[in-house]
């Protein structure tokens, strides 16, 4: 890439497309596009076309999709195996008949089988079932990264894959009920901590800067603690899902924009099949290799939040997978490391959150 090519950053207002962005900006890329949701939806085939005739885009970066947490992946299955599909398969395919140089499509490593072994390294696709839970999200982003790998043997396309572990960050959900489990927990715990210490313009300003099941700021004290209750947010406690013992591995969303900014520039799909007497498992992860329990994850972000109330697991509550530690030994072997640790990392995202 040079400065001068024109890049498009599809979903680039979301957690990983404004890290991108951010990233590309900082390098000198200038000729970027960007379009809001309501300027293109990219679920609608025509559209997209239509902006790919106008735009003519050199470079994509496929970083828009439809996410979420455990609980919004098993209760909206249909929604987001459908969805992503559609973004997928619009956004590859006029990629493909616009000539684009090259395109970076972001998956995640929920494509891994539930019970791989660990750390999972890119082999280990296919090998055995998926976790039930987000089994439909993680078949869409399969079915992306082997759309990619299948235009590139194909026709000779430059679609490279990357399957990013659990990332946070800035410009992250807050959703207390559909958002992944960090910015959740993050959020939780900070509400937890301003009731403990009775600080209700605190709990205001953040539920009228993101509402919750139509609650705001502005609704009565007793609402608001209904509300907070049915969440597991007491005045002495805090509940949480599942059992505290899965191991999640955790990734700064600007380091992983610059992982896949140094990809873009530097690697290439004839790199990575090198070697392969069947041409597959072309995708790189990109992670940190290091895990924390859930429980300890927990105790680290009521430390930097400055919670000192009691911490409870609900085990009636799904825990997903019990470990999912990425191989980045392929990421490294190509040059790039991670440097941003999970202590650091949450004491940026809750300086972020606050302000």
């Amino acid at each position: 890439m040079t400065p001068k090519d024109k890049i498009y950053v599809a979903g680039h207002h979301g957690l990983v497309g404004s890290a991108i962005w951010k990233n590309l900006q900082e390098k000198g890329y200038a000729n970027l596009i960007g379009k809001s949701h309501r300027e293109l939806d990219l679920m609608d085939g025509a559209a997209v076309r239509q902006f790919f005739d106008e735009e003519q885009p050199d470079y994509v970066f496929l970083a828009a999709a439809y996410v979420g947490g455990i609980v919004a992946n098993n209760t909206y299955r249909a929604d987001f195996i459908y969805r992503n599909l559609q973004i997928q398969n619009n956004v590859i395919g006029e990629s493909f008949r616009h000539g684009v140089k090259k395109l970076l499509f972001l998956g995640s490593t929920c494509i891994y089988p539930k019970d791989a072994p660990q750390p999972m390294s890119e082999d280990a696709l296919l090998t055995s079932p998926l976790e039930y839970t987000n089994e439909p999200y993680a078949i869409a982003k399969i079915a992306g990264l082997k759309m990619c790998e299948s235009f590139n043997i194909q026709y000779g396309t430059n679609f490279i894959a990357v399957m990013p572990t659990n990332l946070y960050g800035p410009n992250d959900n807050f959703d207390l009920e559909n958002s992944h489990v960090l910015p959740a927990m993050i959020r939780k715990i900070h509400l937890a901590k301003c009731l403990r210490q009775n600080e209700w313009q605190q709990i205001r300003k953040d539920l009228n800067r993101r509402p919750v099941e139509g609650i705001t700021g502005k609704h009565s004290q007793e609402e608001i603690e209904n509300l907070l209750h049915k969440y597991g947010i007491g005045n002495h406690s805090l509940e949480l899902w599942g059992t505290g013992k899965p191991m999640r591995e955790f990734l700064w969303s600007e380091e992983m924009a610059d992982a896949c900014v140094f990809i873009m520039e530097r690697v290439n799909f004839d790199d990575l099949k090198k070697g392969k007497s069947e041409i597959r498992n072309c995708h790189i992860n990109i992670g940190t290799g290091k895990e924390i329990s859930i429980r300890d994850l927990a105790s680290l972000v009521a430390t930097t939040v400055g919670y000192d109330g009691q911490i409870a697991f609900d085990a009636s509550k799904p825990d997903g997978t019990m470990r999912k530690l990425t191989d980045v030994s392929k990421l490294h072997a190509l040059g790039w490391h991670h440097h941003i640790e999970i202590d650091e990392g949450v004491k940026r995202m809750y300086d972020w959150y606050c302000q």
